[in-house]
């Protein structure tokens, strides 16, 4: 039934327009409203030539538009789709209007008071406060209150351009003439008196009931500029009025606003003698354009309204561009590129005919995006003007006072005068990024374009905050800002900001591709309240884009010693600089910062900006909070240099070289070698912990002589836990090779002889032979060597009928074998050549596969699985870049778990960009076609582009729901965690499972946990694994116990008896519990039948006999099996009971 109306209105919406019908459609909408349950809809009946009839002129070049323009007609509906949602429907503009009329009705009747001086506030009542901060606390001059001399529409809502969901509609109240002086420009006279107004007007609308909340707020960040938001009564606070008060047109000569001009006195701001006169007292070219804002605002208006008139898709160009600045975090709080400057910013493109007025709102956020990145507005200022008056500022004088010019039509003002070098460098790189992905057929542009967030903590590859915002003080002083504090009005955060921003440039140079800051958000405080204190804001936070290459580097090399910039660079690194002699035999000047392994070398960064903010802008590091590398603790290993992994994996990748290139030389063998591959993710520096050289403590072991071998002792703890490294050796193919599954199987255990014997003879390694493997003790490390032969799983898929006939059929054992002789490898492989090209490649999937471990996924989502996904955050990274620290591709893989549509896209890893944008279509058709048989998580890559092998056994559709649901809530609560510095930093939480939603736990003996080290909080008391420290020997001695774990073996027993009745989870890296959650049918009652006897208990009713779990004897089971493993079973619901 929910289906009709929608399918009714679509098929109005697509009829054509015609009024009579207009008014026939708007009485169901009403009626709908009034009494929804009689309305009824009927389908649109077209009759035969209707729905036959060739498409119309108009409907030909939409076609036509679609194919050329778009990569596809769908990105061209979803940008429609996107502007409808967006845009304001006609119910909440008439709210809106009414609202309006109200306010300015109201306004109007604003009661004069008498003429006080201007720091005289007895006027005022006292529940009303002045949103000003008095810094100095006198000023000259009169005030008087009295109604305002007009009240007028201004900004995005007359124009046509405001959008959902921050409905704010701009409101100019005109300042009456006579309560201003022509002098007012001087020493905060006119803001202040801006300000007094404002409080008279909320004075006055305080006590009327047509007015909801009211808070004071200011415009883009600037404290000059305060302005009061207006919501209308009741809860519908879908829109915010905010009331400006400004300045009569006309009433400042534009030209005393030059930017090398001064309005602020030293000798009134210090309150100190100076010996300055007017001609030398610093230009206040910020303060200015505050006031000159306040004189423009109509002017802008008019200017807009007569460009767009002429462009019709102005409109919606400047709302796809908003939502795509607001999906950067770009568009709200101080020195943001806001709607304003988005809107101006089509117009400059407009009326230079750099496009078109007859262009889509597609083309429009297009060439926008085009001239955003190839324009530098810190270098190359843009002017609106067309023929500015003399007096007006030429873009060389701008740029001496602004680091971004873009000046407005009067020619007086610069549009960008609060924004940063730093933002519209971001501006211009997320511009870039844009256009790169946009024009890529095998991406989601649209997506990527406007429906994905970019927050900074995932954007970011580091980041770190400055808290206790009020030492910035210290630093106006130290780096002697004082002309530029009187400049800013005494916001001493946004006068320190620009030099900062400047010293951590020079500081980190190469090191980075850019640095970003957080644009304050706008503060809102109540109209009883006095104005918030600078300090009081949230701490500033600082984003690195690094270049993983350099970054890590200890080494700051500099100038010669006798070079002219030698002074320089040891006045920027002060006592840290000193003079080095090189093996060039150079000697320059160098710094040397701290860093053995790759964890500690990824914040060689944090060093560098602690010790230049201490030095110059004396900072202490007490008040920098770096989030770059918090979240790498849960895979640190190593007490005397702590590490993440990469140094030990180096290890094990050397090892396996040097044992590759020695059975590539081993002479003796029947059949020569044709290739030798690794097959674990220790071998693509993807394992959580990587396997470490063990020298063994041999007084903790039993030596076994017959076999050389090591066995713990009886009433030790169970011993380290040795990883076997799986390596594949492929013979040649031979006639000699036979074509029977089990004969193939003697001649590879044959090998398996001949290659230990070939090792012990002429390495002296310590082997194990087997039928299925040999086991290689070399280095400390064990490889695990596998024989393949090319052609077996082709003989394993062969069977002989009665009659004689071959028959070729697929099954399960050739697949597995294939997949470890072949597939495996070459992943391994691949991945470990995505490493070579991405640093920290490794550490992302260490860090993601600990989460899904941690919470019980590891079984679900296999290890080639989450390397696969991780791989996709590197190859696939739009609308990011690719991540340059683990922390932020964890975060990513995260967001990717939690956003990424299962159920209707496939995830196509391209690996070395094998797959074209044709491939990509076609793997989605075959995709559609047969989503029912595939597999819920469907991974492509170009060796499989149908059958998603890596995910044929699961996850579930369970499991994924539940993998969706922990990552979303994971990720919400690790960014709170990361941006919010009053918490608790425990980034650990977000790895500790719910262990509520099972029904039975097992705790186990943390005693016979071999990996008890890598549980997530490791533990206080540890144990003896007869492991010693010390180097390891090469080769020889005994063989100690390969790959034995009780907690895994424990688990597959349970599963093998309990399996049908229960499912069994636990954290492979040193959980000790394994949690049990019964499966749903378990408890429905079933026939007796003696085959189906065991743990189950007999109810007999009548002449029918039913069995049921007997759950107590299967706790009691689950004891007997662990014994001396399970420490207790805890039955923690009672499901059975009902």
């Amino acid at each position: 039934m929910k289906k009709k109306p929608a399918v009714a209105e679509e098929q109005r919406a697509v009829t054509p327009s015609d009024p009579s019908m207009e008014e026939e459609d708007e009485t169901p909408v009403q009626a709908k409203r009034s009494r929804p349950e009689e309305v009824v809809y009927h389908p649109v009946k077209l009759s035969r030539s209707d729905l036959y009839r060739p498409p119309s002129a108009e409907e030909l070049n939409q076609l036509k538009e679609a194919e050329s323009l778009f990569h596809c007609s769908l990105l061209k509906m979803q940008m429609e789709e996107l502007l409808k949602e967006v845009a304001l429907s006609e119910h909440r503009k008439q709210k809106i209007n009414s609202f309006i009329e109200v306010v300015t009705e109201l306004l109007q009747t604003v009661p004069e008071s008498p003429e006080v001086e201007v720091s005289d506030l007895s006027w005022l009542s006292g529940s009303v406060k002045v949103p000003f901060l008095l810094v100095p606390k006198t000023t000259k001059g009169k005030f008087h209150m009295a109604p305002p001399a007009s009240v007028d529409l201004i900004g995005s809502y007359p124009l046509g351009t405001c959008t959902k969901p921050r409905v704010m509609v701009d409101l100019a109240v005109t300042i009456p003439a006579d309560v201003l002086h022509p002098k007012d420009i001087l020493n905060q006279r006119y803001p202040r008196k801006r300000a007094l107004y404002l409080a008279g007007l909320a004075q006055h609308l305080v006590s009327s009931s047509d007015i909801g909340t009211m808070r004071y707020s200011c415009l883009h960040g600037n404290r000059l500029r305060p302005v009061l938001l207006l919501t209308p009564p009741g809860e519908d606070s879908s829109f915010t009025v905010r009331v400006h008060a400004c300045l009569p047109p006309g009433f400042f000569k534009p030209s005393r606003f030059h930017p090398q001009r001064n309005n602020v006195r030293t000798e009134w701001y210090t309150g100190l003698q100076t010996s300055l006169s007017d001609g030398s007292e610093p230009p206040t070219p910020h303060y200015n354009s505050s006031i000159l804002g306040d004189l423009l605002p109509r002017a802008h208006l008019q200017f807009l309204s007569a460009v767009s008139s002429q462009c019709p898709a102005f409109a919606d160009g400047v709302a796809l561009l908003k939502v795509w600045l607001h999906q950067r975090e770009l568009d709200q709080g101080t020195g943001c590129f806001n709607g304003f400057l988005a809107s101006m910013l089509l117009a400059y493109l407009l009326t230079t005919h750099r496009i078109s007025n007859t262009m889509t709102a597609y083309h429009l956020l297009r060439n926008s995006l085009n001239f955003l990145a190839s324009t530098d507005l810190t270098v190359n200022g843009i002017s609106l003007a067309r023929d500015p008056d003399s007096t007006a500022p030429s873009l060389p004088e701008f740029h001496s006072a602004f680091q971004v010019v873009f000046v407005d039509p009067s020619g007086h003002l610069n549009m960008c005068a609060d924004i940063t070098a730093c933002t519209y460098k971001q501006l211009q790189h997320e511009a870039t990024v844009s256009m790169a992905f946009w024009d890529d057929p095998t991406v989601d542009g649209f997506h990527g374009l406007l429906m994905t967030p970019k927050p900074m903590i995932r954007t970011s590859d580091h980041m770190f905050q400055l808290c206790e915002l009020v030492k910035l003080q210290s630093s106006c002083k130290k780096l002697n800002l004082l002309p530029e504090l009187m400049d800013h009005s005494g916001n001493y955060i946004q006068t320190a900001l620009p030099c900062i921003l400047s010293l951590l440039q020079r500081g980190l140079d190469q090191r980075i591709h850019l640095l970003t800051h957080s644009l304050s958000a706008n503060p809102e405080w109540s109209v009883e309240s006095e104005a918030p204190k600078h300090k009081s804001q949230p701490p500033l936070s600082f984003g690195l884009f690094l270049r993983p290459e350099v970054s890590t580097s200890v080494l700051e090399r500099g100038p010669p010693a006798d070079s002219p910039k030698a002074a320089e660079f040891r006045h920027l690194w002060g006592s840290r600089s000193e003079l080095r002699r090189f093996q060039d035999g150079a000697i320059t000047e160098a710094v040397l910062w701290e860093g053995t392994s790759m964890y500690q070398k990824q914040l060689v960064p944090r060093q560098i900006i602690t010790h230049l903010l201490q030095l110059h802008a004396d900072i202490p590091e007490s008040c920098i909070r770096y989030t770059g590398a918090i979240v790498d603790d849960v895979i640190r290993t190593g007490s005397e240099v702590q590490s993440t992994g990469e140094e030990e994996s180096l290890v094990v990748i050397q090892s396996y070289d040097d044992l590759s290139r020695k059975l590539w030389r081993l002479e003796g063998l029947p059949l020569s070698i044709t290739a030798v591959q690794g097959a674990h993710p220790a071998l693509r520096y993807t394992q959580v912990f990587p396997p470490v050289p063990l020298k063994l403590d041999h007084s903790f072991f039993d030596k076994e002589r017959f076999s050389k071998s090591l066995l713990p002792k009886e009433g030790k703890p169970c011993p380290a836990y040795i990883t076997p490294i799986t390596v594949i050796c492929h013979m040649e193919g031979s006639g000699k090779w036979p074509h029977d599954r089990l004969a193939i199987r003697h001649i590879r255990a044959a090998f398996h002889i001949r290659l230990g014997a070939l090792l012990k003879k002429h390495h002296d390694y310590r082997c194990r032979p087997c039928p299925t493997h040999l086991d290689v003790w070399k280095d400390g490390l064990v490889f695990r060597i596998q024989v393949a032969y090319h052609r077996e799983p082709q003989v394993l898929r062969e069977s002989t009928t009665p009659e004689g006939l071959v028959v070729v059929r697929d099954n399960e054992e050739a697949q597995a074998l294939e997949m470890a002789t072949i597939h495996r490898p070459l992943l391994t492989s691949t991945l470990h050549g995505l490493q070579q090209q991405h640093s920290c490649f490794g550490a992302v999937c260490r860090l993601a596969k600990r989460w899904l471990g941690a919470h019980f996924f590891s079984d679900d989502i296999t290890e080639d699985t989450a390397d696969l996904l991780v791989a996709s955050l590197f190859l696939q990274p739009a609308p990011f870049t690719p991540p340059g620290s683990p922390q932020v591709g964890f975060l990513r893989f995260l967001q990717l778990l939690s956003s990424f549509d299962w159920r209707n896209n496939p995830l196509i890893v391209n690996f070395n960009n094998q797959l074209t944008a044709a491939d990509h279509t076609e793997i989605k058709n075959d995709f559609m076609a047969s989503r029912e048989s595939l597999p819920v998580m469907f991974i492509a890559t170009p060796k499989d582009k149908t059958l998603s092998m890596w995910t044929k056994r699961g996850p579930s559709v369970q499991m994924l729901q539940r993998v969706v649901m922990l990552a979303a809530e994971s990720l919400k609560v690790l960014e709170h965690q990361l941006m919010d510095g009053s918490q608790i930093q425990d980034v650990r939480v977000v790895l500790r499972p719910p262990l509520d939603v099972y029904d039975v736990l097992i705790h186990l003996n943390p005693k016979q946990v071999p990996l008890l080290s890598q549980t997530v909080d490791p533990p206080t008391v540890t144990f003896s694994r007869g492991v010693m420290s010390g180097s390891v020997a090469q080769s020889g001695g005994f063989l100690p116990v390969i790959d034995y774990n009780p907690v895994s073996l424990y688990l597959t027993e349970l599963r093998d008896a309990f399996g049908d009745l229960a499912l069994f989870f636990c954290d492979p890296y040193g959980g000790t519990v394994i949690a049990v959650l019964w499966k749903p049918k378990a408890f429905v009652p079933i026939p007796f039948k003696t085959s189906q006897a065991s743990a189950r208990t007999v109810e007999v009713k009548g002449d029918k006999a039913n069995t049921f779990p007997n759950v107590e004897a299967i706790l009691e089971d689950f004891r007997v099996i662990g014994k001396g493993l399970v420490k207790s079973v805890e039955a923690r619901t009672e499901k059975w009971s009902f």
